[in-house]
C-alpha cells in the first residue's frame, strides 16, 4: 500500500461519494484529512470519527464563495501544520437543456455550476499551490468528468465546466512544475453515488450500465484508488495527464 503517513490531505466535498471513498483510502494510508464539506456536518462529522489514524479535521466552505475558499485553506494549514495534498472534488450537476429551460433559469445555472465546478475548484488550487510552492512541492488533482468529452445534452454547464476544469489542470501542471507541485485530473463516467442514484436506479438504468462492457458503472472506490496513486511520488511525472474512469464506455 502506499504511505502517505503524516501527509495532509485536504479533500473538496468529504461526505460522501467519491469525496469519501478516498478520504477513506488516504486515511488507511497513514494520511491526516481536513474534510471539507458545504452543508452536511453531521456526515462530515460522522466520516471523521470512523477514519484511522489522524488527528483529522473538518471544515465547512462553500467553494463557490472565493473568500471562504481562502479561509479554509488558512484554516487547514493552520491547524495540521501543512498541505501535501489537494483533492478538488467538489461540484454540482444540474439539468438546465437550452431546449427547454427558460433564460432565468439556464443563467442561474450556468453561474452556479462555473463557480463551484470551475472557479471554485481554480481558488482552492490557487491557495494550496501558495502553500506548496512555500513548502517546497505537493499534489493537486482535480476530479473531472467523462461529460468533458462526450458533451452532456441536458447539462450543458455541467460539461463545459469539467471541459475548461481539463483545461485548468494543463495548465497548472505547466506554471507548478518547476515547484515540485504535480498536478492530475480524473475523469469518471457513471459512479455509484448519491448524485447518480435516481439515473441508476430509473428507467434509463440497464442502459447506463450496458455503455461499459462490464455490464456496470464504476464504483467509488475505483475512482480513489487512482487520485491515490496520482498524489504518490511514485507518479510524479504523470503530471499533466487526464486518466479516463470509465469502463471503456467512451473513448477519446
Amino acid at each position: 500500500m502506499l504511505d502517505f503517513n503524516e501527509r495532509v490531505v485536504l479533500v473538496t466535498g468529504a461526505s460522501r461519494g467519491i469525496g469519501r471513498a478516498t478520504a477513506e483510502l488516504f486515511a488507511r494510508c497513514g494520511a491526516r484529512l481536513a474534510l471539507n464539506y458545504h452543508r452536511n456536518a453531521a456526515l462530515a462529522d460522522a466520516l471523521k470519527a470512523s477514519l484511522p489514524g489522524g488527528p483529522h479535521m473538518t471544515i465547512q466552505a462553500d467553494v463557490a464563495d472565493p473568500e471562504a475558499v481562502k479561509q479554509m485553506v488558512e484554516a487547514v494549514v493552520a491547524t495540521m501544520g501543512r498541505l501535501d495534498v489537494l483533492v478538488n472534488n467538489a461540484a454540482i450537476f444540474e439539468d438546465s437543456s437550452p431546449a427547454e429551460a427558460d433564460y432565468a433559469t439556464w443563467l442561474d445555472v450556468w453561474t452556479r455550476t462555473l463557480m463551484t465546478n470551475l472557479a471554485g475548484a481554480a481558488n482552492v488550487a490557487y491557495w494550496a499551490a501558495r502553500q506548496m510552492i512555500a513548502q517546497g512541492g505537493g499534489r493537486i488533482i482535480n476530479v473531472s468528468s467523462r461529460g468533458a468529452y462526450r458533451g452532456e445534452a441536458d447539462a450543458p454547464a455541467y460539461g463545459a465546466s469539467k471541459a475548461g476544469l481539463n483545461s485548468l489542470t494543463q495548465s497548472l501542471a505547466k506554471a507548478l512544475g518547476k515547484h515540485r507541485i504535480s498536478v492530475y485530473g480524473v475523469a469518471p463516467g457513471w459512479v455509484e453515488t448519491d448524485m447518480a442514484a435516481e439515473a441508476l436506479t430509473g428507467p434509463e438504468a440497464e442502459s447506463i450500465r450496458s455503455q461499459s462492457p462490464f455490464g456496470r458503472v464504476a464504483r467509488p472506490e475505483e475512482v480513489a484508488y487512482t487520485i491515490v496513486f496520482l498524489a504518490s511520488e511514485q507518479a510524479e511525472f504523470l503530471t499533466g495527464a487526464i486518466v479516463d474512469i470509465n469502463g471503456a464506455s467512451y473513448f477519446r
